[in-house]
């Protein structure tokens, strides 16, 4: 679905634009599942759209002559051969290969069209303080903190270069945070691909580029809103810290940051295709029942939800591809804690009930201590969107 389609619906949605930020984003948190018959063909990871961010008339950051764009072209032009020359099997798709201006749209409609397997946007960071330095890489989501929405603000700032941005986007205006209330209503399915693939990224910044690592986030850019398939963007360091500025000026200094990006792409195509066919928006089935991570009563008094049995509304505060130990110091305190596995992720909830009322209302109160908490719902085990646990609610009723 491109943003357009859901800013078509603008006039219907105004009514929710006086709920808080608070109530969080409503995220499809389900990831693929990959089952193979005998007649069925093993899922390969066949394209790659890379995207160097800004270009022609959009510079994006700069410092001195120093240009955002010749930076993160550079970059992918360089990740784009490390492909290519490693892994002959992957097409590789660019949204620039030179120095031009590409709309914000037309980016993500490059991907969709060839049905690429997944979108990489590379860009370059700059702030006001000299001393922050470091490399992020983003998924789609709603901001939960002040400094993810800037980013998104400054990368989202592009579409007013477009000449038809107020028709096109429907008067989506990326410097008030008032717009970015529509991407509570955002659906992405792909987000367990995105979240395994950026995590590695910054493993491999880490490890192999020698950068600091400020970790995975989300936040509301245009760009990976518009795309039908797992999809990152890259913030490869700032400009504005004089050591990583120098770092990002020299040519190995960006063929390191390439580096690490191909080996965190080789690592997810080998991840991907070992888990054989490809299915979008069913969850594992699974195994067996899992026991709360701690058994308790939960704090309002019901007794301990059963998530995989019927449909369950919970707050997520978690999530991890290692398991982590259910001791309360993990948890800051949490005494109605669960676990549950699927996509080999663990995710950690919380104030689980059948009644969704009953956990919107603990939302802010649990937000105090996990600021990134969201409302998730399961049926049966499965993660399904809020909208379809409401349809089901509403249809039984």
């Amino acid at each position: 679905m491109y943003i357009i389609n859901l800013f078509h619906f603008r006039k219907a949605l105004r009514p929710l634009r006086t709920i808080s930020l608070l109530l969080g984003m409503v995220i499809l948190f389900s990831g693929p599942v990959y089952s193979q018959s005998e007649n069925e063909p093993a899922y390969k990871l066949k394209t790659v759209v890379l995207d160097a961010g800004h270009g022609g008339r959009d510079p994006g950051a700069m410092v001195g002559k120093l240009m955002e764009k010749d930076i993160a072209l550079d970059i992918v032009l360089k990740l784009g051969h490390y492909i290519k020359e490693y892994l002959p099997d992957v097409k590789v798709v660019y949204t620039r290969d030179s120095d031009f201006f590409v709309p914000l749209y037309k980016r993500a409609e490059i991907a969709n069209k060839i049905k690429a397997d997944l979108f990489i946007s590379v860009h370059v960071n700059i702030c006001g303080s000299p001393s922050i330095h470091g490399t992020e890489t983003y998924a789609l989501g709603l901001h939960r903190t002040e400094d993810n929405l800037d980013v998104a603000k400054k990368e989202n700032s592009v579409i007013l270069l477009e000449k038809d941005h107020t028709t096109r986007y429907e008067g989506f205006d990326p410097n008030s945070s008032e717009s970015y209330i529509m991407f509570e209503l955002v659906q992405n399915e792909f987000l367990d691909q995105s979240l395994m693939f950026a995590s590695d990224v910054q493993n491999q910044f880490r490890t192999r580029a020698a950068r600091h690592d400020r970790g995975v986030r989300q936040a509301g850019f245009l760009v990976l809103r518009e795309t039908s398939m797992p999809s990152v963007l890259i913030e490869t360091g700032y400009m504005s810290n004089k050591k990583e500025l120098n770092y990002l000026e020299s040519d190995n200094g960006r063929a390191l940051i390439a580096s690490a990006i191909f080996r965190a792409f080789r690592n997810y195509k080998k991840t991907i295709e070992a888990r054989s066919k490809y299915h979008t928006q069913v969850a594992e089935t699974p195994k067996k029942k899992l026991k709360p991570a701690i058994d308790s009563v939960a704090v309002s008094g019901r007794d301990t939800i059963d998530l995989y049995k019927g449909l369950v509304f919970a707050i997520q505060i978690a999530a991890s591809k290692r398991e982590l130990k259910p001791k309360s110091s993990n948890f800051k305190g949490v005494n109605d804690l669960y676990r549950i596995k699927t996509n080999n992720i663990y995710r950690y909830l919380t104030c689980a009930s059948n009644k969704e009322d009953e956990v919107q209302n603990q939302l802010k109160e649990v937000q105090k201590k996990f600021p990134d908490a969201y409302v998730v719902a399961y049926e049966n085990g499965h993660p399904v969107s809020i909208q379809k646990a409401r349809k089901k609610i509403a249809a039984e009723h």
